[in-house]
C-alpha cells in the first residue's frame, strides 16, 4: 500500500522558485473562468470526484470477485495507460487529446463525467449477466456437491442398480450412516412385509454415509419409508429419468463453456476500464487542486501542484515543515494541522485531500474549503471555513453596524463579488 500527498502551495515569483522546495505534479495551463463558475464548480468536482471513486473502487472489486481463486494476479490486471497505479501517479501527465484544456473547466469535467458514467453503466450489465450465468452454475453444481442427504444423485446412480417398467416393484434408495451399515444389512428386509430378500446393494460413500438401493412392493412404500425413518436411514426421493438426467449434464457443460467463453473478454475489459476510470479520477484531482488553488491563492495563476510521498514515520515532522513553509500566509495560522484521509495508491485506491491553513493537500473527496487569509477589521476564524460569497454593496451594509471595515478584497475577477472572512456572530 503506497500513500502520497497531493498539495498545492502558492507559486513564489516564478513557479520553478516553488518548485525548489517540493517535488512537482504537473498541471497544465487551464482556463480559469469567471468565478461564479469556479465556485460551482469546486462543489460539483468534490461530488464527480467522489463518483469516479467508486467506480474506480466497483471496477477493481469486480476483477477480484471474476478473477476468484487468481486474487493473487488482481494488481497485475490493474494499470493505468499501461504502467502500475504509482508510476502513473509520479509522473503524471495531463492527457491532451481527451480533455482539450483548450475546452472550459466546466466541459472537461462534464467529459469525465460522461465517461465515467458509460463505464459505470457498462459495468452493471455486464456484471449482471455474468452473474446470472456464474449463479446459475454455481447451483447446479451445489446440486452435485454436499452430504448424501441433498446431493443429486443423477451422477452416481446408472440404469442397471434399478428395476424400471415394473408394475409391481420399484427401487429405492436409502440413506444409511456409516455408524449404522450392520443395522441396516440385519433389519432392511423386516422394515416392511415385502421388501426384496438380498436386493441391498451399496452404490456410494461419502464422509458420513453410504447410498444403498433396496427393492420392494409398491404398495410397501409408506410403511418402509416409516419403518427406516425410526431407525434412522433415510429414503431419498428419486426416480431414474435418463433424458432429465442427460439434460442436466447438458445444461451444466454449457454453462460451463459460457462462463469461460464470457471470462477473458470480461476480465480485458475490467482492465481497460478500470485504467479508463483511474486517469479519468486522477484528472479530476488535477483539475480540483486548480480550481481551489485559484479560489484559495487568487489571481493571476500561480501555484505549484507537487505530489509528496511521505515516509509514515515522519509524517508530523512532514506537516511542521509544509507549514513553516507557508505559516506567513495567513497570520493566525497555528501549528497544528488538520489532517483528513490519505491517499492511497494501492489495492484500496483512495485519493483524497487534507486541508491546511496555508496550502493545500488533497485526499479523498475532501477539497471543500475556502480557507482565505482576509482579515475584517481584526476579525478572522481560526479554523479554515467557507467563505461567505455575498454582493460588495450588501457586504459593507451588514458590516457597517458593527463598525466593521473591509480591510482586503480577493479574487476581485468577479468586480461585484469578494471573498471576505468575518465573525460569524455579526452576520444573520
Amino acid at each position: 500500500m503506497t500513500e502520497f500527498w497531493l498539495i498545492s502551495a502558492p507559486g513564489e515569483k516564478t513557479c520553478q522558485q516553488t518548485w525548489d522546495k517540493i517535488m512537482t505534479f504537473n498541471i497544465p495551463d487551464l482556463k480559469v473562468g469567471t468565478l461564479d463558475v469556479l465556485v460551482g464548480l469546486s462543489d460539483e468536482l468534490a461530488k464527480l470526484d467522489a463518483f469516479v471513486e467508486s467506480v474506480v473502487k466497483k471496477v477493481a472489486q469486480y476483477m477480484a470477485d471474476v478473477l476468484e481463486d487468481s486474487r493473487d494476479k488482481v494488481q497485475e490486471n490493474l494499470l493505468a495507460n499501461g504502467v502500475d497505479l504509482v508510476t502513473y501517479v509520479t509522473r503524471f501527465q495531463w492527457d491532451m487529446a481527451k480533455y482539450p484544456i483548450k475546452q472550459s473547466l466546466k466541459n472537461i469535467s462534464e467529459i469525465v463525467s460522461k465517461q465515467v458514467s458509460q463505464i459505470d453503466n457498462d459495468l452493471k450489465a455486464r456484471a449482471s449477466a455474468y452473474n446470472n450465468l456464474k449463479g446459475n452454475l454455481q447451483n447446479l453444481e451445489r446440486k452435485n456437491a454436499g452430504s448424501l442427504l441433498s446431493r443429486s444423485l443423477a451422477d452416481i446412480v446408472k440404469k442397471e442398480n434399478f428395476v424400471l417398467d415394473s408394475e409391481y416393484l420399484i427401487t429405492m434408495l436409502v440413506v444409511v450412516p456409516k455408524t449404522n451399515y450392520a443395522d441396516w444389512q440385519h433389519t432392511y428386509e423386516t422394515l416392511s412385509e415385502m421388501v426384496v430378500p438380498r436386493s441391498t446393494n451399496l452404490l456410494f460413500e461419502d464422509q458420513d454415509s453410504g447410498l444403498f438401493t433396496v427393492t420392494l412392493f409398491r404398495k410397501a412404500i409408506d410403511d418402509f419409508r416409516l419403518k427406516a425413518r425410526e431407525n434412522k436411514f433415510t429414503v431419498r426421493d428419486f426416480q431414474y429419468n435418463e433424458e432429465e438426467m442427460k439434460a442436466d449434464k447438458e445444461e451444466m457443460t454449457r454453462l460451463s463453456t459460457d462462463k469461460k467463453k464470457q471470462f477473458g473478454p470480461l476480465v480485458r475489459w475490467l482492465k481497460v476500464n478500470f485504467s479508463e476510470a483511474f486517469i479519468a479520477w486522477i484528472h479530476i484531482k488535477a483539475l480540483r487542486v486548480f480550481v481551489e488553488s485559484v479560489l484559495r491563492y487568487g489571481l493571476p495563476v500561480n501555484f505549484q501542484a507537487m505530489l509528496l510521498q511521505p515516509n509514515k514515520k515522519n509524517m508530523k515532522k512532514l506537516r511542521e515543515v509544509l507549514n513553516d513553509l507557508y505559516k506567513h500566509l495567513d497570520s493566525s495560522a497555528a501549528a497544528i494541522i488538520d489532517v483528513s484521509l490519505l491517499l492511497d495508491v494501492g489495492y484500496a485506491f483512495v485519493l483524497c485531500g487534507l486541508n491546511t491553513r496555508n496550502y493545500f493537500i488533497f485526499y479523498v473527496s475532501y477539497c471543500h474549503l475556502f480557507p482565505v487569509p482576509a482579515i475584517c477589521h481584526g476579525y478572522s476564524w481560526l479554523e479554515p471555513q467557507p467563505a461567505r460569497i455575498l454582493p460588495l454593496r450588501v457586504l459593507q451594509n451588514r458590516l457597517q453596524p458593527a463598525g466593521l471595515q473591509i480591510e482586503e478584497l480577493l479574487l476581485t475577477t468577479c468586480p461585484s463579488f469578494c471573498f471576505v472572512s468575518v465573525n460569524k456572530s455579526k452576520l444573520n
